[in-house]
């Protein structure tokens, strides 16, 4: 008898899957998404509001990219044009803000409404658009929990040899860790674009030139100055100022700029979008990083001794005293030309780029607080400055996520150009709207013939009215990939990538990319021939704004 229960138990054990067999077969599903910004949240969250199944695959142990790191001071644009998911996003901010419970270190109407050329909070619409953190990644990770939607963080693709296709068809993606994901249609949603590139989808690193989609605005821009972040007096670069034999001063570029209009392999700087307060029970004193060297900052000293006096002016407000402070000026916290090998880099590299980024940034703040050869009127308010104690909790007070404002670029079925963000063509079988200003950070920083310093790559050149952006600026070529959709990483030249690459559009793409990948599911196809004319009934059903 205990031979044949013995028996029976073992035939049992035998007969059940392992937990990694179990795993690994509930992670068969419909729609895998790798990345976890705000499109990866949208995207899910639209595959299981149409009935499918689907996981998110991440490295970050925080969802939402930028939307919950620090960008809370949103690049608006049009509202009128952000519908759907990304509308309903800034509804529950608003829902949030509702209640007194949520203005711990400021009363509500001590705030105002002040927001990204627009206003903060738009009541009659019940929406907000400036908002903390830590609010912006309750909201994500309510809409996950809301509707189950399993999600595995700090898990890494393997680049190498984690991706497995038949023919053009994506079958599998494997993590370091070893998790195999399976699924019919996949989604690359982060912003480095690493599940397009190592399943041999076309991308592009760099500004193109402007003769390649017949542009004004793509390539290097010396004569350009479209915004305040460049040096308008003339300062020397060396370190021996007006002596050319003399050193460059840290962080200018030896390198000939190029010529107006020329191609490069340069992109737009990165910073951390800080949130800073002054509230003295939720400030932490601003850090001085283990690697701080005060000579990196010689030359803001040179900035400041012009005269120069903006360093606070984009330490933008957002509710109970808090900021989000951005680049301002011609040395700030955008840093210039430390960033051109991060899209292709290892993981080991973009982690050495990571910690330079925030080595410098940190250190350009306690620079200006506390280095007494900085301007009082400067450094003494800088002082009473510190990280937001409330935010950030697991990273120091630090926000989780650097700003890639630009990485990899597919070069898909669709390309979206200037011409479209200016509405000089017709765009086909639009899926979303875009509105916001072309918007380019500094490139690269360089000497002049003239022998002064001076930045190059700020542009800004508004978009005459919303703008539509293709459902072919989604989609890889077919023979390079028939079941793979890319909301952030988008089909489209440098500029116009300036005025796409904003959050509320990336939600906007997610949410439509994902339904585009449900309708393939359905029709058993490749995502290429989903058919716009069902795409399009779907979107507008589902509040997408699409012409205006």
């Amino acid at each position: 008898m205990k031979r044949w229960f013995l028996s029976f138990l073992v035939l049992i054990a035998t007969a059940l899957p392992s937990p990694a067999a179990t795993a690994r077969l509930r992670d068969n599903v419909d729609v895998v998404i790798y990345g976890g910004t705000c499109a990866a949240v949208t995207a899910a969250v639209q595959v299981e509001r149409m009935g499918k199944s689907v996981v998110i695959v991440c490295p970050e142990k925080h969802l939402g990219g930028m939307s919950s790191g620090g960008l809370g001071f949103t690049d608006v644009g049009d509202k009128s044009v952000i519908g759907g998911l990304s509308r309903e996003f800034y509804h529950r901010v608003w829902q949030h803000y509702q209640t007194p419970e949520a203005w711990s270190w400021q009363k509500r109407e001590a705030f105002g409404n002040r927001g990204q050329g627009t206003a903060a909070v738009d009541q009659d619409k019940r929406t907000m658009w400036v908002f903390e953190p830590h609010v912006a990644e309750r909201v994500f990770e309510d809409l996950i929990a809301e509707h189950q939607i399993p999600v595995y963080r700090d898990e890494w693709l393997d680049r190498g040899a984690g991706v497995r296709k038949e023919g053009a068809r994506l079958v599998s993606i494997a993590m370091l860790s070893g998790k195999v994901f399976r699924g019919r249609m996949f989604i690359d949603a982060t912003y480095e674009g690493d599940l397009m590139a190592a399943a041999g989808v076309r991308c592009h690193v760099g500004r193109e030139s402007n003769d390649l989609y017949g542009e004004q605005y793509n390539g290097v821009q010396k004569d350009v100055r479209h915004h305040g972040h460049y040096f308008k007096a003339a300062i020397s670069p060396y370190v021996v100022p007006g002596d050319n034999h003399s050193p460059l001063l840290p962080r200018i570029s030896a390198q000939p700029p190029g010529e107006n209009g020329q191609g490069d392999h340069r992109i737009q700087a990165y910073c951390f979008r800080m949130c800073l307060t002054q509230v003295p029970e939720n400030r932490v004193p601003l850090p001085k990083p283990a690697d701080y060297d005060a000579g990196q900052y010689e030359l803001l000293l040179r900035v400041l001794a012009s005269g120069w006096r903006e360093v606070f002016q984009k330490f933008d407000a957002i509710p109970n005293a808090k900021t989000d402070t951005n680049n301002h000026g011609p040395f700030s916290t955008d840093n210039i030309g430390m960033n051109y090998d991060y899209p292709d880099a290892s993981y080991a590299r973009r982690r050495e780029i990571l910690a330079e980024h925030e080595t410098y940034q940190k250190g350009l703040m306690y620079f200006l607080a506390n280095d007494p050869r900085v301007p009082e009127d400067v450094r003494g308010p800088m002082s009473r400055w510190g990280l937001a104690r409330d935010e950030f909790a697991d990273n120091g007070n630090w926000p989780y996520q650097l700003y890639i404002r630009e990485a990899r670029r597919m070069v898909g079925q669709y390309v979206m150009t200037e011409l479209d963000c200016l509405t000089r063509r017709q765009t086909p079988e639009p899926v979303g709207m875009g509105s916001y200003v072309m918007d380019s950070h500094n490139v690269q920083r360089y000497v002049t013939k003239e022998g002064f310093v001076q930045n190059e790559g700020d542009v800004g050149v508004s978009p005459r009215r919303p703008y539509q952006i293709a459902f072919g600026a989604l989609l890889p070529k077919p023979r390079e990939c028939s079941n793979l959709l890319v909301p952030v990483c988008v089909s489209s030249s440098h500029i116009a990538y300036g005025s796409i690459r904003m959050e509320p559009v990336f939600m906007i793409l997610g949410q439509s990319a994902a339904t585009a990948a449900v309708f393939a599911i359905e029709a058993n196809g490749p995502v290429q021939q989903v058919p716009y004319n069902q795409l399009r009934e779907r979107l507008l059903a589902d509040g997408q704004v699409l012409e205006r």
